[in-house]
């Protein structure tokens, strides 16, 4: 069962079907030595949500062993995907262990990295459960390297020992993410959004600047939760002042509740054997059934454009593959059916190039990952523009009115050309 790296990856054969655990677990060892391989392999599959650190399998030199076939297209896939020498499939984050469950996706190998086991002989899947967990069920063959540094995690990320086909043991650092204070733009953007969070909402948000801003910004709030598919960070800070309690929350009362995390190493400090912590099976986390159940679902999601009927293209820049679909949609509908809910999409007006994030139309090619039929607040640094039920000439004129100054009479004279008013 223990063995060196190299040894381990022998059990991967060409033509396979790899996952490799994913964002802040990917298993780096075990990577760098099945790529050592690559002049045994060919054609092997690798599939895996977002993933942290290099991903050498991806590059055009090993493109005849490995092919990427990703659920959301990372800066370190991207190349390959909108190069030729990848894939990108478009799926909600709630649905990914359905591939890999009902063999629509069966997996040959699965590449892990877990903690050390506990004294019944059970590992913990750790920081992120997205892929790995129904992986770790159901794959022909599971190497994982077995890594003091990985936290042990309360929820339902666990395997047992027994179950390892073969087992490498490191010490692997974790990849870990600077978050950056946020800028004056993202503190605005923050504040409008803060006016939206009513006491005892329960949150989802990612990482990232305007998260952080949302989250430096609620520190007077009462009896918030968390039930999310990610956290970071900015959450401690409120569970530390009370603030983030999980006490009005109808499923996993009093718990903070998500699928992976990122962040520092303060945040995996922080759901280190943490019973307050709980990381679930992401078909659970986000499943729009359980998310409607809790109380006042604030989700705060971002998107690349909006236009200005208020289709939201949060995945691609025209036809270049930029992210995913993650667990946009499965938010933003589980918070507008939950009682008081809010959906949110929080983002600057601007690119950093000053072109307008708010279009007359999508570029072509973009991929529509929230439709107009089921956003409902909108918000950049100029104000929030709530659609909900709103026709397509009021929507856009609440988007013009929250665009940049620079871009409004452009705005303007699309929606009169497009709807005569």
């Amino acid at each position: 069962m223990y063995k060196t790296a190299t040894e381990a990856v022998k059990l991967i054969e060409s033509g396979d079907r790899v996952l490799i655990h994913g964002v802040n677990a990917v298993p780096i060892t075990l990577i760098k030595a099945m790529v050592e391989r690559a002049h045994e392999l060919r054609d092997v599959e690798i599939v895996h949500i977002h993933t942290e650190d290099e991903a050498p399998y991806s590059k055009e030199e090993y493109s005849k062993s490995f092919r990427v076939n990703a659920f959301f297209a990372g800066p370190n896939v991207r190349n390959a995907i909108n190069n030729g020498r990848g894939d990108y499939i478009p799926i909600f984050l709630s649905e990914v262990p359905g591939l890999i469950r009902k063999d629509i996706l069966p997996i040959d190998v699965a590449l892990l990295n877990v903690s050390l086991p506990d004294k019944h002989g059970y590992c913990s899947l750790g920081v992120s459960l997205v892929g790995s967990f129904p992986a770790s069920q159901k794959a022909k063959k599971i190497i994982a390297q077995i890594n003091p540094n990985m936290p042990r995690t309360h929820g339902d990320g666990f395997i047992h020992i027994d179950k390892i086909d073969a087992v490498v043991e490191v010490d692997d650092p974790l990849p870990v993410q600077i978050i950056l204070d946020p800028d004056e733009t993202e503190m605005k953007i923050g504040a409008y959004c803060t006016e939206l969070v009513e006491d005892g909402a329960t949150l989802q948000m990612g990482i990232g600047a305007i998260p952080n801003a949302v989250l430096k910004s609620l520190s007077n709030h009462k009896n918030l939760g968390i039930h999310t598919e990610m956290f970071a960070d900015g959450v401690i800070d409120l569970v530390e002042k009370g603030v983030i309690n999980g006490s009005q929350k109808v499923k996993y009362k009093d718990k903070v509740v998500s699928g992976f995390v990122m962040g520092s190493k303060r945040v995996y400090d922080f759901i280190d054997d943490n019973p307050m912590v709980a990381m679930l099976d992401i078909a659970y986390v986000n499943d729009t059934a359980v998310i409607r159940q809790n109380p006042k679902v604030t989700a705060i999601n971002s998107a690349i454009e909006v236009d200005l009927t208020g289709q939201i293209c949060a995945d691609s820049i025209g036809t270049y593959h930029y992210s995913g679909v993650g667990g946009q949609m499965d938010f933003i509908r589980g918070a507008s059916l939950s009682p008081g809910g809010k959906p949110i999409i929080a983002l600057p007006s601007t690119t950093k190039k000053g072109i307008s994030r708010i279009v007359p139309f999508l570029k072509q090619g973009a991929g529509v990952v929230t439709t107009r039929a089921h956003v409902h607040y909108v918000v950049t640094e100029y104000g929030i523009a709530n659609l909900y039920g709103k026709n397509l000439h009021q929507r856009a004129k609440k988007l013009v009115g929250i665009a940049h100054p620079d871009h409004r009479e452009e705005l303007n004279k699309a929606v009169f050309d497009r709807f005569k008013i």
